[in-house]
């Protein structure tokens, strides 16, 4: 779906254009995408774009994009999961994410599964092509507004400062919800307390069922009261 769009490059001396894959269950944003992207013709082509997880894997083996642009969130599917399908079966395509959620959380998950970039749907098209040509050199591209926190979350762990579940593979945001649910708050509740959205505490909250290994709030409450994670 939607693998028509395309950007022309224009003839470049330095370096050829990037090659993209941009994954977005919103047709809206891959247009989006391809507008912004316009004015980086010589710097950045669009391969193929697609909605779907599913054409994302068919379109990376035909196309051979140098580098897939994707959400952490797909409809019916994982960004995360799909990233760790493609550098399995691709290891010389780089993954970028390109999302609205700025928590670190995802930033960190993302590198887990292999991606050379964690970059908001806030870049400009002049900053995303920065990015991608820094991705090809081989380094990590992540966004600026997220390289703080990620210092200050890193110099933590390394003084040897923990939240509360890091051990049994919690995230800090994930550590906050159970915090709360061990409150008797409810997602909406978490949600305002955090400044974050419903969806958001509801995906935090599976993640965390999914780590502790239960299948519910109640369990996972009972787990972190058992363990000492809270008290």
């Amino acid at each position: 779906m939607g693998e028509n769009l395309s950007v022309v490059p224009a003839v470049d001396d330095h370096r050829p254009p990037v090659r993209l894959l941009l994954v977005d269950d919103h047709q809206v944003v891959l247009e989006g995408l391809a507008s912004m992207l316009a004015s980086q013709s010589s710097r950045v082509v669009i391969a193929a774009a697609t909605t779907t997880a599913e054409d994302a894997l068919r379109l990376a083996a035909e196309r051979q994009p140098d580098v897939v642009l994707l959400d952490v969130r797909l409809r019916g599917a994982s960004g995360l999961d799909l990233c760790g399908e493609l550098v399995k079966r691709h290891p010389g395509i780089k993954v970028v994410f390109f999302t609205v959620y700025d928590d670190e959380q995802y930033l960190f998950q993302a590198l887990r599964v292999g991606a050379s970039g964690f970059l908001l749907k806030t870049t400009t098209g002049p900053e995303l092509a920065d990015h991608l040509d820094r991705v090809m050199d081989g380094d990590v591209a992540v966004d600026s507004t997220l390289a703080g926190r990620v210092a200050m979350t890193a110099a933590r762990l390394q003084s040897g400062e923990f939240w509360p579940g890091a051990r049994t593979g919690l995230t800090q945001r994930e550590s906050e919800v159970l915090g709360l649910m061990v409150r008797g708050l409810s997602n909406r509740a978490i949600a305002l307390r955090l400044s974050i959205g419903e969806d958001t505490v509801k995906t935090h909250a599976r993640a965390v069922y999914r780590k502790l290994e239960v299948s519910d709030r109640a369990q996972a409450v009972a787990v972190a009261l058992r363990e000492g994670i809270f008290h």
